[in-house]
Parts: C-alpha cells; structure tokens; sequence
C-alpha cells in the first residue's frame, strides 16, 4: 500500500461529503493505485490501494468493477465485515472484498460500465472497439468506429471514453478518425471525434482530446481534455456549448447530488504528445474539481503534490461514508469467507481447525 499522499482541499468539501452522505474514488494509473476520499470529523481522509495502471472504475449497486493493466476485476461490499475489520475494527462502513478476475491481457482499457444484464462492457483502446468482458474471451468485440477497418493490437484512434444510454453502449470519443497505428497521436488538439455508435455516425469532430462522456440528467455532456472544458452537447444540432474551465487536463466526470465531480492532471514532462498542451496546464495541480451543477460555479477542489499528476477516472460511492478496498494480494484475503447471510473473519488460515472466528450477526441470528 502507498502512502497517503499530501494533499490540500476547502472547508467545504468536507461538509459537502458530509451532507452528500458518500465518498470519492479515483484511479492514478501512473502511481498505480485508486484513492478513497472520505470526511471525517473536520477534515478528509484518504485510503489507497496499490494496483496495476488501475484506469476505469464502474459500479453496480454492491458490486465495483476496475480496470487494470490486464485485468478487469470485480468486487463485492460487505458491510458486516467492514466492522470487524482486523486492521481497524468499528472504523469502516464498508468493505469491498475481490471476488473475480478476468485475464484480459493488455487492451488497455479506458472507460469501463455494467449494461442493463450486469455485463461488462469496456472500451478496448488497443484494439480500437467496445468490447464484453466476460470468461470465454479476453474480450468480444461488439463496436468499432466505421472509419478503422480491422480490429487489432494498433491503438488507430485512441478510443477512449463510453456512455451508455437504457443500458447500452451509446456515445463513445475517440482522439481521431485514423485508421493506422498510433495515427491518432498527430494532431491530438482538433481532431477528436464523439460519435453515436447506434446510428453510426459522428456528432461531434474537431475536439480537443475528448475524454468521459457523460449523460447527467437526460443531458450528454463531456471534456475536452487538450482545452480544459466541460462541455454540454447538443446531439440533434451537432454543436456544443462550454459550460466550464479548468486550466489542466480533464479526465473523469460524474455527478451526485447536484454536484460535478472532475479529475484534474498535469501534463508529462516526457510526454511529446502534451508538449502540444497550453504552459498554463503545466503549473496546475492534480487534483478533483467540483462545481455546482444547476449554475456550474466553482464550489471547491482536492489539489495533490507529487507524485500524483494524472487523473483517469472518478467515481462517487453513495451512502459509504468510510468505505475500504481489499486487495487479492491482502493476507486478510485468506482469512475471509462470505456466503449469503453469512461473514467470517478467520484468525488463522488453518480452516480444518476453525475454532477461532468471528461472527458479524448480519440481523438474521448468529451463524
């Protein structure tokens, strides 16, 4: 596990987590874990779990899903092991506990979300295609941009960002129209595409790096990463207004409670990709805006130091106020068993003599 990293934020984001009744998670894939945001007392308090270039994180009612280097798993909330938490006991009021893997390989994967059946469905940047993610392959393709001829290992159009509409995938963003490999990384400023992947056909060309598109209340909108806007669309007249700015690379948006939440990055200094980015974007923070989405006034933001720089994906968990991450690699992994209306915690792996466990009373009697 990393260590906690140094941070700044307002008064005011601790009182609205409160009020919100939830915590943040984001993922920074190139310090290679997710970052729990939570409100304690008069300040905020952050859990970090290390993982493999973790990039989008969808949630199902109790399940959680993150995308990694060649991996998409899935968790579980358990709240009855939350409270007997050995580290921590009567600290947390949730635990997501690993549950399955899928071996993808490296597809790096972007935007991940679960469609109306509970499938996985995930934007395959490397093979330029939105794909099922389930354990017969590494992926099954289901979508490619009209403009890329074949699927595969190439990365044509950075394919990146998804959102899905009654369950399905339905507007996706793409960095260019290119059909080669890499071809996207030329022009990275104008030539970014949002498409309609039912009708098949483009409603937006010309962004700058778009990036998380999100449908907020019957309302699509999305970031232009390379120009540091949120920007709300109109699909039927295939134009845009720009609703807000932040000098920095946008990247994750989601929204609760009448608030927006954004993830801020810096660019890379080794990066001849964002040397074409504004020198503003160079002296800001990493970090989360917030702002209030009926007006979208600036209300607030979470501002890190080194070593955080990039942001991918942001994700509210509502009603968690100190939710808590197991990892598969955890010694706590093997001292737990979790069945319907049933939760232990073991204090030693000897299962054949299990005469010393806890018992969390889910409401239902002991078990």
């Amino acid at each position: 596990m990393l260590d906690i990293f140094k941070s700044t934020s307002s008064e005011f984001l601790v009182n609205l987590l409160k009020n919100l009744k939830c915590s943040l998670i984001f993922t920074t894939y190139e310090s290679g874990c997710i970052v729990i945001i939570s409100a304690k007392e008069n300040k905020l308090v952050q859990l970090t779990r290390s993982f493999k270039k973790p990039m989008g994180i969808a949630l199902n009612k109790d399940k959680l899903a993150l995308a990694t280097f060649n991996e998409l798993l899935i968790f579980s909330n358990n709240n009855d092991l939350a409270l007997t938490y050995p580290n921590k006991p009567e600290t947390y009021d949730s635990l997501y506990m690993p549950r399955a893997s899928y071996y993808t390989g490296n597809l790096d994967l972007h935007d991940i979300d679960f469609g109306s059946d509970n499938e996985i469905y995930a934007v395959n940047t490397r093979f330029s295609c939105i794909s099922k993610i389930d354990a017969d392959f590494s992926f099954k393709p289901v979508w490619k941009p009209s403009f890329v001829s074949r699927i595969l290992p190439e990365d044509r159009c950075h394919l990146n960002g998804m959102a899905l509409l009654e369950g399905k995938p339905r507007y996706v963003t793409a960095l260019s129209q290119t059909d080669v490999a890499g071809g996207w990384r030329d022009n990275i400023t104008s030539s970014g595409v949002l498409i309609d992947i039912v009708k098949n056909k483009l409603i937006l060309e010309g962004l700058g790096m778009p990036h998380s598109p999100r449908i907020i209340n019957n309302e699509l909108f999305l970031l232009q990463s390379s120009k540091g806007e949120v920007v709300k669309v109109d699909v039927a007249n295939k134009k845009y207004e720009v609703v807000a700015k932040v000098p920095g690379i946008l990247r994750g948006m989601v929204e609760y409670g009448g608030y927006v939440f954004i993830g801020v990055s810096k660019p890379r200094k080794s990066s001849k990709t964002f040397e074409k980015l504004p020198d503003e974007f160079k002296k800001q923070s990493a970090g989360i805006v917030v702002f209030y989405k009926p007006t979208w006034g600036y209300v607030g933001e979470i501002k890190y130091s080194s070593p955080i720089n990039e942001i991918f994906d942001v994700q509210v968990l509502p009603d968690l106020l100190r939710p808590n991450v197991i990892t598969r690699v955890s010694e706590l992994v093997e001292n737990t068993i979790v069945a319907k209306n049933l939760s232990f915690w073991y204090k030693n792996t000897n299962i054949a003599k299990n005469t010393n466990l806890k018992t969390k009373d889910n409401g239902k009697g002991k078990q």
